[in-house]
């Protein structure tokens, strides 16, 4: 296995993987694995259901072209006319038209949001060709506002956050009831409120609450409106909210609704927060999955039965070696701290020192990765002024997945 060594008596050599490598090999390892797991349950319990299907629609098959006097092959070309036809938008119920503008409108947001429940395609030369341009502009505009509309939840549960534990110190007694005595009193001190930092599990699970509480009430929505049961109308919720876009059940397509106007209104709304917060949650649990794949690295960096197996590890950055007369000096860990440096600085001890899970979570109670900057910025009620040192590029800022590359330019920039 790549990601560490444990041998016995063999030698790696030092430095062959830097942490970053080595986080995106066992990531991309997990998700091998989580990929198989996935297809091994799924055709567990879809695969018997499916041959049942095929059973019965041979069965009715072999009826019906026996009743009306039909050969197979007759038949066979009537179900590809019709499946043709289908794709064209003929169905047997009465739906709204695809292209229509009101239809047209209702695509174009599936693109954009990349959603693509994929019942209405483009067939002509000329509309494919303009979807992928307009797809281009549009999907890339559309990921621009989700990270700026994180950014702006991030801000909000940041000062609710903060102030919550305000309100909770002053209970205690450790916070003067006057506003300027606290500010003075929280300035400095190892326990003092400018030092505070909300915690990435706290921020994850008020977004969960609010994905599943948005998620609820358009489940119960569509399963009155769509005829559809609670657990399928929760089903289409989340296939829609995550963007997967299976296209087996699609909101606002029947003809005729009670209260429409109102209704195609709610349809939108709902499927508009239901993006932003599965989008928000996401990004915070890609961050809690870093800092696991971080505990499971450094779990693997253990020396072997007490004493170190490898001159140098394969796991150990360069950067990051420490001679035998140094002392190695405990860093504080910041949530101002750049996303860029997160792993390097998140309570990482000597490799000979083991890494338990307390230390893992203590860790993660001050990490919000990419986000910690805009938390800390706003917690303490200087937003902007925390990064003078840093270099201003009009690359640098923000939250979110695009942060990523954000952070990837400035060190570029840094460099040269």
């Amino acid at each position: 296995m790549i990601m560490g060594c444990r041998c016995a008596g063999g030698c790696c050599g030092a430095g062959l993987l830097n942490e970053d490598n080595a986080r995106f090999l066992l990531l991309a390892l997990l998700i091998v694995l989580y990929l198989l797991c996935g297809a091994a349950v799924f055709s567990a319990l879809e695969q018997p259901r499916e041959r049942q299907a095929k059973e019965k629609w041979a069965l009715r098959f072999e009826r019906f072209s026996a009743e009306h006097n039909l050969s197979r092959a007759e038949l066979e070309a009537l179900l590809r006319s019709y499946e043709e036809a289908n794709l064209a938008g003929v169905r047997v119920d009465a739906r709204l038209p695809r292209w229509d503008f009101a239809g047209a409108l209702y695509f174009v947001g599936t693109v954009v949001s990349t959603i693509g429940f994929g019942m209405t395609t483009p067939a002509t030369v000329g509309g494919k060709i303009f979807l992928i341009f307009y797809g281009l502009i549009g999907c890339a505009s559309t990921i621009l506002f989700f990270n700026l509309f994180l950014e702006r939840l991030i801000t909000l549960l940041a000062v609710v956050l903060r102030s919550c534990h305000e309100l909770q110190r002053r209970r205690k007694g450790v916070l003067p009831h006057d506003g300027q005595s606290s500010s003075r009193a929280g300035a400095s001190g190892p326990d003092s409120l400018a030092e505070w930092k909300p915690s990435v599990y706290y921020v994850m699970l008020i977004l969960c609450l609010g994905a599943v509480l948005v998620s609820c009430c358009a489940s119960a929505m569509f399963s009155a409106v769509e005829g559809w049961s609670y657990m399928d109308s929760l089903y289409f919720c989340f296939v829609a909210f995550s963007t997967i876009g299976f296209g087996d059940l699609v909101s606002s397509q029947q003809l005729n609704y009670e209260y429409q106007a109102a209704y195609h209104l709610g349809n939108f709304l709902f499927i508009f927060l239901g993006v932003c917060c599965i989008y928000s949650l996401f990004n915070v649990i890609s961050i809690v999955i870093k800092q696991i794949l971080n505990w499971i690295l450094r779990w693997l960096e253990r020396p072997c039965g007490g004493s170190r197996c490898c001159p140098g590890n394969i796991l150990r950055p360069r950067r990051n070696l420490v001679m035998p007369s140094q002392q190695r000096a405990r860093r504080n860990i910041s949530i101002e701290t750049d996303g860029g440096n997160e792993s390097e600085v998140d309570g990482r001890r000597m490799s000979e020192e083991l890494i338990s899970m307390r230390d893992f979570l203590a860790a993660n109670k001050v990490s919000l990765a990419i986000m910690q900057k805009q938390l800390s910025e706003t917690a303490t009620g200087h937003l902007g002024h925390s990064v003078a040192g840093t270099h201003h590029n009009g690359f640098s800022g923000g939250v979110g997945a695009l942060a990523i590359m954000n952070n990837r330019l400035v060190e570029t920039s840094v460099d040269r």
